[in-house]
């Protein structure tokens, strides 16, 4: 590691005034951040810490219903008290090891935009809205590829807000060594439809599964989607699986999720 400065802002406007500095860096729980640094591949002359912001830790109900939760609760707060929401509880529970949850942090994972990273996929399928100091933005209209976002320079994502659906659940093909979602896909059934997103699939980052959507939207059953997976086209292919392989697993585990939540 090398020099560098550190601040431990207490609120988010200190937070946007420190990120001002050029080269600063926002740190939620560190789990990407500090191994990237130790390898050199980024390099911030000062990392700004959101943990000592206390507007921005717990979960609570908003008056639409939605389940809120604060952009430095960690996964493991996540999974012990988003009950409200069982599929993004069990989402949460199952990320890395009890280190990783402990320290991990929702709004870093969902500012990093990892394209095997669990939580794109249950923000993406719920519809979820993401909070920042400045606006906030449509899951549909955040994720834009892999590791990229509609995030700002400087902009802190200090909220996330669930529409809590009727039925969901989250299944996750893992790759044995990193505990990331070779495969991941989370299913959420509202009144209004279903919504499946899928991570660790695709070379652009997490998508939503339109055609299988429409089928469960209608018949909300494993058998409705029978036989079905998404092209191959744009999977990714590597040491882990080719991506006809990562396309297969995408209508296995749907079907999956679609019997867990029913």
């Amino acid at each position: 590691m090398y020099n560098f400065d550190f601040e431990k802002p207490s609120t988010i406007a200190d937070a946007v005034s420190a990120l001002g500095t050029e080269d600063a860096q926002a740190l939620g729980g560190g789990q990407t951040l500090l191994p990237t640094m130790k390898q050199r591949l980024a390099s911030p002359s000062k990392l700004v810490s959101l943990n000592g912001i206390t507007e921005m830790h717990g979960i609570c109900t908003g008056d639409d219903g939605a389940l809120c939760i604060g952009g430095a609760t960690t996964h493991a707060d996540v999974a012990a008290g988003a009950g409200a929401y069982p599929g993004l509880a069990g989402l949460a529970a199952g990320i890395g090891d009890p280190a990783v949850r402990a320290r991990g942090t929702i709004g870093g994972s969902l500012a990093n935009n990892d394209p095997s990273a669990c939580y794109p996929a249950g923000a993406l399928a719920s519809g979820a809205t993401l909070v920042t100091n400045a606006r906030e933005i449509a899951a549909d209209d955040y994720f834009q590829g892999m590791f990229t976002t509609a995030l700002d320079e400087g902009e802190i994502l200090t909220e996330v807000r669930f529409p809590v659906p009727e039925a969901s659940n989250y299944q996750k093909f893992e790759q044995p060594a990193s505990r990331f979602a070779l495969v991941g896909v989370f299913v959420a059934k509202y009144a209004d439809g279903v919504r499946v997103a899928v991570t660790g699939a695709s070379e652009e980052g997490v998508f939503r599964w339109t055609e299988a959507e429409a089928v469960l939207s209608g018949t909300f059953s494993a058998d409705a989607i029978a036989g079905m997976a998404p092209g191959s086209d744009g999977m990714i292919s590597d040491l882990h699986g080719t991506g006809a392989y990562r396309a297969h697993l995408v209508g296995v585990l749907t079907r999956r999720a679609v019997t867990a939540a029913s």
